[in-house]
């Protein structure tokens, strides 16, 4: 199978109307690859959607500003992860009494005898196939780390007569997807305490209190774009659809004059913003976040053609964060 050297890549970009040429352009060729570069960035979203791309500097630039964006989101989604399995993990050793994984499961979580006579059977049957689904999520989170050597699980194992793993070393390993879905099984009580716990106040819209975990979905889909070094800056990582009670209240809270869909990269930056605020994140760390994006989306607008600009930024990105850091 035939394939292209640099050069001839080089070439082939030329021949498509992208300027390119010279050993640092080469070595920026290289350094990014053709395949993770040029490919990975030449659209918005789908590849319906063509940036405007004339030369290979502004390809390299969007690169580079793409990258920027995944360094300011990972540490704040880190800490989020973090602080919010933490949270709920405190409350839901206090709803269920107990650290243990099977007391939980047995005491807050929905299954098909959490609902009342005359209830919907195809709502109670979800509900226990949630919770099946949920218990063999653990398992296979718990086999895993065990057959990793993970200290946090071996050490209950191992140990004389066997043990139980508790509540907390559990959360250590779980994914932020495992954990969205633990969440989603909780029972509305256990569900609207760590709501409040995290000082969320009930969106009225909310009717079957989803939030909490809807929106760790959300990021869960931003943070393995980032840890992954996949494309970020279009959100085409983004593959569910907001519900309203998300859309109404992101947009709520930050009175903004447009809704919010999550299709822009500054849509998640002010979800971050949300949960570092509710998170107790000094107003001095927030407005640093906020005016960091600001000044990384700035100096790519005014390094690439102005075509290229108006592709990559979407146009209410300047209003949402003015409206953000007036509420600090």
């Amino acid at each position: 199978m035939s394939f292209r050297t640099i050069i001839g890549l080089m070439d082939h970009l030329s021949q498509k109307g992208i300027a390119i040429s010279g050993d640092l352009q080469k070595r920026q060729l290289i350094n990014m690859g053709y395949f993770h570069g040029y490919k990975g960035y030449r659209f918005f979203k789908n590849s319906s959607r063509q940036i405007p791309f004339r030369s290979f500097a502004d390809i390299n630039l969007t690169v580079q500003y793409d990258s920027e964006l995944k360094s300011l989101f990972y540490g704040k989604l880190m800490f989020i992860e973090t602080a919010v399995k933490n949270i709920a993990l405190n409350r839901i050793m206090i709803d269920s009494n107990s650290e243990s994984i099977y007391e939980m499961l047995h005491s807050i979580v929905m299954g098909y005898s959490s609902f009342p006579t005359g209830a919907p059977e195809q709502l109670k049957r979800e509900a226990q196939n949630n919770k099946l689904r949920l218990e063999s999520n653990i398992q296979l989170s718990l086999s895993k780390a065990y057959s990793k050597g993970n200290p946090q699980v071996t050490h209950y194992f191992n140990r004389p007569g066997g043990g139980e793993v508790p509540l907390w070393a559990l959360f250590e390993i779980m994914t932020l997807g495992d954990f969205a879905h633990l969440i989603s099984c909780l029972n509305w009580g256990t569900r609207d305490n760590i709501s409040s716990d995290l000082g969320w106040q009930i969106v009225s819209v909310d009717t079957n209190r989803e939030l909490v975990y809807r929106f760790l979905y959300i990021l869960k889909d931003l943070r393995n774009a980032v840890a992954h070094n996949a494309v970020i800056f279009d959100t085409r990582f983004n593959k569910s659809k907001p519900s309203k009670a998300m859309t109404a209240c992101i947009q709520q809270y930050f009175k903004l004059p447009m809704p919010v869909y999550f299709d822009t990269i500054s849509d998640y930056v002010l979800l971050v913003c949300y949960y570092l605020v509710h998170l107790k994140e000094s107003d001095k760390e927030i407005k640093s976040f906020l005016e960091n994006y600001e000044s990384i989306t700035d100096n790519y607008a005014v390094s690439v053609d102005k075509k290229v600009a108006t592709a990559v930024i979407r146009p209410d990105w300047r209003t949402k964060i003015s409206l953000a850091k007036n509420l600090l």
